[in-house]
């Protein structure tokens, strides 16, 4: 049974994410903007305002250089366009080193926006950090597995998962960051084995990315699902659209029109 009244959107709140594990699969897309979170509203259960804004959008290689100014203004936009949807802002690389920094940031985020989360990536030794955050009233959805933000000490994208001994870390990461308040978790990256021995070992969601389809739910990017990001597709991504060659085709079709004199016609001028 669905926790959603049928044909009637309700606003999603941290209730309804929580009552949804093992019950309907949690829907979530990324968004960076109002026009496009409007196109979401009501479609999916939760958005999140991923720092991936700065490889999709901004053109940089990687995440790391996103700031809190640029997650406030682009968290602000999707709050303008989507309202039933929970909407979580995703803290950029540097504004949680500590307990002060992260309270002090995620407090921003809480004024600045309508945002009702934040996320933070990393396991057990960011669990003070999740912690500290909750016991101060900002809700935390927590990140766990392939960690972008860890991708230069890391050395690189890594899959995690492949045998028991980090199968156990995983576990262990996701139930101190249970313990200290996150109320679901992100995990990317990792086998589907080891995904589903997660999510059994905890009573919160986990949201999967690259992880399976045991978790409680599901998360891509928007610009990956639907075609429009070209410079790589990780092997997890379905696309649902080939949004690029739409954009090329339609494109292409209104300067042959300018050119030709075609456009604007008649039915278009006053």
């Amino acid at each position: 049974m669905s926790i959603h009244t049928e044909n009637v959107a309700k606003k999603v709140t941290l209730s309804t994410i929580a009552k949804m594990k093992g019950v309907e699969p949690i829907t979530m897309v990324t968004a960076y903007d109002a026009l496009f979170a409007k196109l979401f509203d009501g479609q999916v259960d939760m958005i999140l305002v991923g720092d991936s804004l700065n490889m999709s959008f901004l053109g940089k290689e990687d995440t790391l250089s996103a700031t809190m100014d640029q997650m406030i203004y682009h968290t602000q936009a999707v709050c303008n366009g989507a309202s039933l949807p929970l909407i979580v802002l995703d803290m950029p690389f540097g504004s949680y080193i500590n307990e002060e920094t992260a309270i002090r940031n995620a407090t921003r985020a809480y004024q600045e926006t309508n945002a009702q989360a934040v996320k933070i990536e990393g396991g057990k030794e960011r669990a003070y950090i999740v912690k500290a955050l909750t016991q101060n009233s900002i809700a935390v959805l927590g990140h766990i597995g392939l960690m972008p933000q860890f991708l230069r000490s890391d050395g690189g994208y890594k899959i995690r998962g492949k045998d028991q001994a980090d199968i156990d870390r995983l576990i262990e990461d996701a139930q101190a960051l249970e313990a200290a308040g996150a109320f679901a978790i992100v995990v990317e990256g990792v086998k589907s084995e080891a995904a589903k021995a997660i999510t059994e070992a905890v009573s919160i969601p986990t949201i999967g990315i690259g992880a399976g389809v045991d978790t409680d739910g599901q998360v891509l990017v928007w610009s990956d699902m639907f075609g429009f990001f070209e410079a790589f597709k990780p092997k997890f991504v379905k696309q649902y659209c080939n949004g690029a060659t739409l954009i090329r085709e339609s494109l292409s079709h209104y300067t042959q029109e300018v050119k030709n004199r075609q456009f604007p016609s008649e039915e278009f001028t006053y």
